[in-house]
């Protein structure tokens, strides 16, 4: 299940694009082997309260792109599909039946500008932070040079077998 939740006025959400990020994030669990129900919520926001958001979580006064709220805990350099069969979730990581993976804080004000900057489309932009949200959510990180190689590969094959490649 997917939520999607628009606090923004300045970039205009439609249903394509709702159904553009839905069939992304979808995509990208299933190549990760998510195959439990799961819950994703995806909060659309602008510069002004993502720059927020960041100061509040990260300490970090500073508008950024994307930011990701993992609800499960993982050991170092593990993600999801290596240690779900370990892993004995209990209820509080559950809602009923559906395995709550966490939320997705996506400046759509930021990823137009970006958009722009990488002279791309929009709909790549986002669906590219969206996918770099969901890894996060599944474990991956970008902190270490071999975990940011491994992270934007992925990246990219998701990407690619979307037809979503740098246009």
């Amino acid at each position: 299940m997917i939520y999607v939740d628009n606090r923004q006025n300045k970039i205009t959400v439609n249903s394509e694009l709702e159904e553009i990020l839905s069939k992304t994030i979808s995509f990208a669990l299933q190549e990760e082997e998510v195959k439990v129900p799961y819950e994703v919520s995806l909060v659309f926001v602008d510069n002004e309260d993502i720059r927020k958001i960041n100061n509040e979580t990260r300490h970090i006064d500073k508008e950024t792109d994307v930011l990701s709220f993992p609800m499960l805990d993982y050991p170092k350099a593990k993600v999801f599909k290596e240690v779900y069969k370990e892993y004995n979730f209990d209820k509080t990581f559950l809602d009923g039946e559906d395995l709550i993976l966490g939320d997705i804080v996506l400046s759509l004000e930021k990823a137009l500008e970006q958009s722009k900057e990488f002279n791309h489309s929009f709909n790549r932009e986002v669906a590219y932070l969206v996918v770099h949200s969901i890894l996060h959510l599944l474990g991956y990180d970008h902190m270490e040079e071999d975990e940011k190689i491994i992270m934007r590969g992925r990246e990219e094959e998701i990407l690619k077998k979307l037809y979503l490649t740098r246009d």
